[in-house]
């Protein structure tokens, strides 16, 4: 029997080690690697070693989203499920848009993770009921499923997170490995851009669009 390998990526360890025991209890599933937050995901996620990622949404450094697009875009044969605590109808639009095969509300996982890994295997997607309930009153509404292209680039999203965490300009600088000059260009661009007036304003849209936990 080939097994799945799965990378599995949560910043709580006694949530990786339960979801580990769920994973390795099936013949077909085996956990082969571990990530903290989602730029070690990232930098796990090689397609000689890994055919799936477990991905929870919220992470520091990088979150699930951000890096189920860059796992995306630089593995694209690698499948992505994303994890979350949130049955929000836009994290879930998020998610699909950034490239997920599914998403699997964390309160439920010991029921739908393991169906999730092996449809997503399947190159099918996996959502959970409401999820679908949600796809088909957007679809019925005359809506398409999904969220507008973000109209901030990756290194804006990455000085959002940081904001919202509550992190200096100074902070902001030395975390990116650019000028403090450079880090108030880009929030002068993302308060432009979004229609926001301050720090507070980007906290919550960082929390609306799943780049922070509330």
């Amino acid at each position: 029997m080939t097994q799945t390998r799965i990378l599995l990526a949560d910043d709580h360890a006694l949530v990786r080690q339960g979801l580990r025991l769920i994973l390795d209890a099936e013949a077909d599933l085996r956990v082969v690697a571990e990530a903290a937050d989602g730029a070690e995901a990232v930098a796990a996620a090689k397609p000689d070693d890994v055919d799936l990622v477990v991905l929870d949404i919220a992470m520091p450094r990088m979150t699930g989203l951000q890096a189920t697009r860059e796992i995306a875009r630089r593995a694209p044969g690698i499948r992505v499920l994303i994890l979350s605590m949130y049955d929000n109808e836009q994290y879930l639009f998020e998610a699909l848009k950034a490239g997920a095969s599914g998403y699997v509300l964390k309160s439920v996982a010991d029921r739908d993770l393991i169906e999730a890994c092996r449809a997503a295997m399947r190159g099918e997607p996996f959502l959970y009921p409401g999820a679908v309930a949600t796809l088909i009153r957007q679809y019925l509404r005359g809506d398409r499923p999904g969220l507008p292209e973000t109209i901030l680039t990756p290194r804006e999203e990455e000085v959002v997170k940081l904001i919202a965490e509550g992190h200096s300009a100074k902070d902001i600088a030395e975390h990116l490995v650019i000028s403090v000059k450079t880090v108030d260009r880009h929030r002068a661009n993302i308060l432009q851009k979004l229609g926001l007036r301050d720090r507070l304003d980007i906290a919550r849209y960082a929390i609306r669009t799943g780049l922070v936990e509330p």
